[in-house]
């Protein structure tokens, strides 16, 4: 007999107990039901979670972020600044929060930040904001793929219709397919606004690929093919297309170098032509430091999906040692996946993280994609630099792991 499961439903014959987390339907997410939730998973482990329940947010405000929610977690959140940004949309001086267990990450982006800051600013530019969906049909054979292909490309005033009827806010700007074999994949790009908007290009591509699929009804059809590189690290990456193409650099001075990040450009430069040698041996994508670090600590303090640090960390960091001997550096983000409006980006703490950059809401995304950006070329200068004076593993000690009193 099948009967839905209860705080109190007890295991059947003396085995073991399946029984799954109650959902409390309809009424799951009042905060006595979350309690409830909760309490039952206190009993089911023998554990207390006193901070799990110590929940500041409102619950009812969890629907459509969680399911079975029994609480929050903490995270340590430091403040790095000021870093001063030059940027077409962010310009001025901005304090970033970042959300990380790992000692000495916010120090080293604090120094990177005050070297870019000492020496004018980070230049920053988003050159392209759009994100895709990549659908997979599956055709009876090669001539079939190139009819439905032909098809797709010769009809997109109506495919563009039928995606924008399931949404107010996105918009599809082109498509483009590949054959492959018998199978075509169809690349659906969309201008989602200030949203990440991989669900709202989701069912928008779903009622395109359905309207496809009436004037050629033998084919089949996977809305999710992995051909995007939704949360998936791929060259393809580069060529921008799937979410913010942005790009920081800045020029430091011999001076600045010595005095912020206790190097010589020429040191730094080093480093850099050796590591790029040694990640391309090894077949990575792009290459830089430690872009992941930054992002998925900026990730979490403001909402964002942090799953897309995936495909958001694959980068291109560059430097070079200019002719006058300053040191020229820049990062380039083909792929950063962010948003300031939807998903986590309205909850609690993330909403004040996203306040604090002045990047909350509508009309901020290419804002906050620019200081990112910044953000991501301070780790990597600081991450070069403990690697060019020998100080990476010190810095470590005396930060992290030996948790120091100060």
């Amino acid at each position: 007999m099948n009967s839905r499961p209860t705080l109190t439903q007890p295991a059947a014959n003396g085995s073991a107990d399946h029984t799954v987390v109650p959902r409390f339907p309809q009424q799951g997410y009042a905060r006595e039901f979350v309690d409830k939730r909760r309490e039952w998973v206190e009993e089911r482990t023998g554990c207390q979670l006193d901070h799990v329940a110590a929940c500041s947010l409102d619950t009812d405000l969890l629907r459509g972020n969680i399911e079975n929610p029994i609480g929050t977690i903490q995270m340590p959140l430091g403040v790095v600044g000021p870093l001063k940004v030059n940027g077409q949309h962010a310009d001025g001086e901005f304090y970033v929060p970042l959300a990380t267990t790992e000692g000495a990450l916010v120090r080293s982006y604090e120094r990177g930040m005050l070297a870019i800051t000492r020496a004018g600013g980070a230049t920053t530019r988003v050159t392209i904001s759009e994100n895709k969906g990549s659908p997979i049909f599956k055709c009876d054979d090669v001539a079939a793929a190139h009819e439905l292909a032909q098809f797709v490309e010769q009809n997109f005033k109506q495919l563009k219709a039928e995606a924008e009827s399931t949404t107010s806010h996105g918009k599809l700007l082109r498509v483009h397919t590949r054959l492959i074999g018998r199978d075509v994949i169809v690349d659906f790009s969309y201008d989602t606004g200030d949203a990440h908007g991989m669900n709202m290009i989701s069912k928008a591509t779903d009622a395109a690929c359905k309207w496809i699929g009436r004037q050629f009804p033998a084919q089949t059809c996977y809305i999710l093919s992995g051909a995007s590189s939704e949360k998936r690290p791929s060259g393809m990456l580069f060529a921008g297309g799937k979410g913010k193409h942005v790009t920081a650099g800045v020029r430091l001075s011999k001076r600045i170098i010595r005095q912020y990040l206790h190097s010589t450009p020429q040191a730094i430069g080093d480093m850099w032509r050796r590591t790029l040698v040694a990640q391309t041996v090894t077949g990575v994508l792009g290459y830089n430091g430690h872009v992941a670090n930054g992002l998925t600590a900026l990730f979490i303090a403001t909402g964002q999906d942090v799953a897309n640090v995936t495909n958001s960390a694959v980068a291109m960091n560059h430097i070079e040692v200019t002719d006058e001997g300053d040191l020229y550096a820049s990062i380039t983000l083909p792929s950063l996946t962010i948003a300031t409006i939807g998903g986590g980006t309205a909850l609690g703490t993330s909403a004040e993280c996203l306040d604090m950059l002045g990047c909350r809401g509508t009309g901020h995304v290419l804002k906050f994609a620019e200081i990112v950006a910044a953000t991501v070329l301070a780790g990597e200068l600081s991450f070069g630099a403990a690697l060019a004076t020998d100080e990476f593993v010190h810095a470590h000690e005396s930060l992290g792991r030996n948790r120091p009193d100060a």
